[in-house]
């Protein structure tokens, strides 16, 4: 497969979609997103995901997409000469000879997940199907600062490559936490991870930082934010624009210079890109984060250029609650659904008419702050009352009843507002009780359905555990590749 460019996104900015600047270090060697970018070809390789190993033949995905079966040859050829597609066997036909069966191939592309959490960061593996081929995770401090942070993220995503060099920890099939070979080490200064930050003089030479007033990349084959895409014709190839990505670049962060790590393309050249899922709040299409709730240190932060300037391929940043749901619409939740993550914080993603809803400016779902205590106790968010810090203080309290009862008068409300068909719990704390949570926020829901006269809206646990973020997060890159945008 051939160079890294961008796969667009319906609605938000996916990776390397042209509005949002998300890409840099285009044509890393890597796969060949610019030919993804055909909205044909990712109609016909979604069928070919659903398909499974069974595959599907191409006069039926000539008649699932509506396209003609010359385009549909067409876009199946680039697709197997890209590695994507194989052929799966023979089956029978009502009349002449038997029809070729293609199949997608899951290891033909992979993507990161990352969870960024405020004392862990967790990162998945997975291949073109969404299965999870790998997984690290390591202990960090938000708080500790953009270096610390930006280069721990750096170690553990290298780690769970297949060329990678084992930063961080490993996490086993049992879920314990075991200490890497090449673990993280706080002390290191800018330079010594992926390429280093510099806030004040601008790009590292020859590591791919960042310039708040040049843009990433700039002079070594970094994304151009005045650059066009290539616009995708009839027969669904991609022409390249005026001013497209070139396959010849190089990322600015790929190489190994100053000591830097090796750039992820070259680690994994089928590595599609890094989706990254924190706290809010955080402007989703600007990859910049907001007064992230008691960390406003980071508040202008603009993560995602800095992490595609070290790692040298596209990022793309996400609430840790948003990426959730999307990977929970990916796996087949349907309707429309709120998803209650209960961590280090408490936050909603919000799915309504299948879709993720993020808000006008991308602030939905700060679900954990809405007011139900006038003169309540203080929040780090700066209210006081609110439902994230009475649940917090009763969960540290060991008091899960009374947790769980905030937590459903936060739910009921969300339910009243929004008629929702289901409510999701996930995160590490409804993980290690959830009989206690989906009883006690049920027994909420049910009654406020006594008060209404309607049916009780059901409560489970969503699946995943809490590793949904991270495998959402990789959702974040491949739901563009399948034509399902960024949510």
């Amino acid at each position: 497969m051939r160079g890294t460019g961008g796969a667009g996104a319906v609605g938000t900015a996916g990776v390397g979609a042209a509005g949002g600047g998300a890409g840099v270090g285009a044509g890393g060697g890597g796969v060949n997103l610019l030919a993804l970018r055909s909205h044909n070809a990712a109609l016909v390789l979604d069928l070919l995901r659903t398909a499974g190993d069974e595959g599907i033949s191409r006069l039926e995905l000539a008649e699932r997409t509506g396209l003609t079966p010359q385009a549909v040859s067409k876009i199946t050829a680039r697709l197997r000469e890209d590695g994507l597609v194989a052929e799966a066997g023979r089956r029978a036909s009502t009349g002449g000879k038997p029809r070729t069966v293609l199949r997608l191939v899951p290891e033909a592309g992979h993507a990161v997940g990352v969870h960024l959490d405020r004392d862990e960061v967790r990162v998945v593996l997975v291949d073109l199907r969404g299965t999870v081929v790998g997984e690290r995770r390591a202990a960090l401090d938000l708080g500790a600062g953009a270096e610390a942070v930006l280069g721990a993220v750096g170690e553990t995503v290298a780690g769970v490559l297949p060329g990678g060099f084992g930063g961080g920890s490993e996490v086993g099939l049992d879920g314990e936490v075991r200490p890497g070979p090449a673990g993280f080490d706080r002390g290191s200064g800018p330079g010594a991870g992926l390429g280093g930050f510099d806030r004040g003089s601008g790009p590292v030479a020859g590591s791919g930082g960042f310039d708040r007033g040049s843009g990433p990349g700039a002079g070594s084959g970094g994304f151009d934010r005045g650059s066009r895409p290539g616009s995708a014709g009839s027969d669904g190839d991609l022409r390249p624009g005026s001013a497209g990505l070139d396959d010849g670049s190089r990322p600015g962060g790929a190489g190994r210079a100053g000591g830097s790590l090796p750039g992820l393309a070259g680690l994994d050249p089928a590595l599609l890109g890094v989706g990254v899922a924190l706290p809010g709040p955080l402007d989703h299409v600007r990859g910049v984060l907001h007064r992230v709730t008691g960390f406003p240190g980071w508040d202008g932060f603009p993560l995602r250029e800095a992490l595609a300037g070290r790692l040298g391929v596209p990022v793309v940043v996400d609430k840790d609650t948003n990426a959730a749901a999307l990977g929970l619409a990916a796996g087949g939740e349907g309707g429309s659904f709120a998803y209650l993550h209960l961590g280090t914080g408490l936050g909603a993603g919000l799915v309504i008419g299948g879709s993720v809803h993020r808000g006008a400016r991308t602030g939905a779902g700060e679900f954990g702050h809405q007011v139900i205590q006038l003169d309540g106790p203080p929040c780090t968010c700066g209210n006081r009352g609110c439902v994230e810090a009475l649940c917090l203080a009763a969960v540290a309290r060991g008091d899960l009843d009374e947790a769980a009862r905030v937590l459903g008068a936060g739910a009921a409300n969300l339910v009243g507002l929004l008629d929702i068909d289901v409510v999701l719990l996930g995160g590490r704390t409804v993980a290690a009780a959830p009989d206690a949570f989906t009883s006690g926020v049920g027994a909420v829901l049910e009654a406020r359905s006594r008060r209404t006269g309607q049916d009780a809206v059901p409560v489970r646990v969503a699946p995943g555990g809490d590793g949904a973020v991270a495998v959402g997060a990789a959702q974040l890159v491949l739901g563009p590749v399948f034509g399902r945008g960024g949510g």
